[in-house]
């Protein structure tokens, strides 16, 4: 590749997520001035109240949880600790739109639980309302407390037993020193977890919609269906893209400017804090209840509701469910992949500053709501359109509303899922093997080919499966990007829940968290395997 090859290419690959960007920005301007007067008068401030509560408050909850239980499945021991340390990952499985309608379902006034309670103990018993703000702050805070868990784990798994021995020397106790010294150190760690819980919340559509909570990314889907005026949803985009934009500075000022490093855990198995008798049985209970709310209840309920509607419900659409579902994840994961090697290598081969601002600006959108790239794709697509219509004439759509629309949303989306793999394994090729690969004469194309791919093997499977699954459950994009009539599980999903049938929502629902479960496992396997060779 010529000397500024790597550059061009970095550029061309961060083009089109520039192009979306500078979309929304430009389209913003163009909002009818009554209508947004009236959606300023009525709608706009309890949209931005009611996501900066849920943003904060589901934050506060995913944190609290999240370190709590890596605290004390990395440095306790309790009974069930073994099995806890790893299950308390599965519920990443779970979409935060299936849960959502799983505790409506079972919650609500008529749910099997209000009406179960109401039996026992008489039909005069109140139940507070689970389609409420608490509700979905807790349900958000559910699904989004892995996210913590599994960064604050690994930070305390890092530290060893020297942050105990710190503490006591300090003379804390235990849980002194979980606050005045394990927290302090795996503050980097847990800005990074806590990141991503506020990207994932401001980013929600399915779990606020199910409870009727109105946010940036219900408003934005309201304004283009309901209506009819891309130009409002891309004026609420970019005030939402604002919001993203202070939750990233948040977490740069979080991590400080402070470094940290591990400490030495020393050799053999660690050393815990024995919780035993009633402290222990508490972690336990503590353990067991997160991880019910958060994954098993949820699980029982959809199986029981899939084989109660699968004798009616189950028939040949969802066979093309299944294969539009699959065909889009699969496309798309290779897609990504592609595009992340040519990004890393392009980074790999140049220096410069250009190519690693390029990277940062491609692998945008992990952080940038679904519903605000759809709205910026569609009217990125919606202009190459009018001009190819002014240039060759006729009518229709060219590019919106078609498949490459909606690969052009995922690409956008999940670059980033599948450039960190990609990127950490070019990071672990010393240089001293390129250049004995040149020095047998091989250019950078068969490098890449010939040395890179073979090295990169685990980091590629990786990106594949994440992108995979990502795809599987993304809602926003699939729901305002999809040609006619292209239906996937997840699509199914809002359909049915937006209706109110529970229950048809199940197997579709259900396929979706059981493909989720692949990259967990994969997850969990690894974190529990630098764990014990810690």
């Amino acid at each position: 590749m010529p000397r500024a090859g790597p550059t061009v290419v970095a550029v061309a690959v961060a083009l089109p997520m520039l192009a979306v960007l500078a979309a929304i920005a430009h389209g913003a301007g163009g909002a009818d001035p009554a209508l947004w007067a009236h959606l300023t008068e009525h709608v706009l401030a309890r949209v931005v109240a009611n996501t900066a509560i849920l943003v904060v408050a589901v934050l506060a909850l995913a944190v609290a949880l999240g370190t709590a239980l890596a605290w004390l499945t990395a440095a306790c021991d309790f009974p069930g600790r073994g099995f806890f340390s790893w299950a308390l990952y599965l519920p990443m499985a779970m979409p935060a739109y299936v849960l959502a309608f799983v505790a409506v379902a079972t919650l609500d006034y008529a749910g099997a639980v209000p009406t179960a309670l109401r039996a026992w103990f008489g039909a005069d018993l109140s139940v507070p309302p689970i389609r409420s703000t608490a509700g979905v702050i807790a349900v958000l805070g559910f699904a989004s407390y892995p996210y913590v868990y599994l960064m604050a784990r690994g930070a305390f798994l890092t530290h060893g037993a020297r942050v105990l021995e710190a503490a006591q020397s300090l003379g804390y106790g235990p849980w002194a020193g979980l606050i005045r010294v394990a927290i302090p150190l795996a503050r980097p760690w847990l800005a990074g977890g806590a990141a991503l819980v506020a990207m994932e919340t401001l980013a929600d559509f399915g779990a606020v919609s199910v409870f009727n909570y109105d946010t940036f990314t219900t408003a934005i889907y309201k304004a283009w269906y309901g209506l009819f005026s891309v130009e409002t949803a891309l004026a609420l985009a970019l005030l939402l893209l604002g919001f993203v934009a202070i939750a990233l500075a948040a977490e740069q000022v979080a991590r400080g400017r402070g470094r940290h490093t591990a400490a030495d855990a020393g050799r053999g198995a660690p050393v815990r804090l024995a919780l035993t008798g009633a402290r222990g049985w508490m972690a336990f209970a503590f353990a067991g209840a997160v991880f019910a709310f958060g994954f098993l209840l949820p699980v029982v309920a959809l199986v029981r509701w899939a084989l109660a509607v699968a004798p009616i419900d189950l028939d040949a659409r969802y066979v093309s469910y299944i294969l539009r579902t699959l065909s889009l994840a699969g496309m798309a994961s290779i897609a990504c992949l592609a595009l992340a090697l040519v990004l890393g290598y392009a980074n790999r081969l140049s220096s410069g500053l250009l190519p690693s601002v390029a990277a940062r600006i491609a692998t945008l959108g992990y952080a940038v709501p679904g519903t605000v790239l759809a709205v910026g794709v569609v009217t990125v697509l919606g202009g190459v359109d009018g001009a190819v219509r002014s240039l060759a004439g006729g009518e229709g759509l060219w590019l919106q509303g078609t498949v490459l629309a909606l690969l052009l949303g995922y690409v956008a989306r999940f670059l980033a899922v599948a450039y960190g793999p990609v990127q950490g394994g070019f990071a672990r090729i010393r240089p001293a093997l390129e250049d004995a690969a040149r020095s047998l004469g091989l250019v950078p194309r068969e490098i890449l080919t010939r040395l890179h791919l073979p090295l990169l093997g685990a980091g590629v499977g990786t990106a594949l499966l994440l992108v995979f699954v990502d795809v599987m459950k993304e809602m926003p994009i699939t729901l305002m990007t999809r040609p006619f009539g292209w239906d996937t599980l997840a699509v199914r999903v809002f359909e049915m829940t937006a209706e109110g049938e529970w229950q048809r929502a199940a197997l579709p629902a259900l396929a979706i968290v059981a493909a989720g479960l692949l990259p967990v496992a994969l997850l969990t396997w690894r974190m529990e395997r630098a764990a014990r060779t810690a």
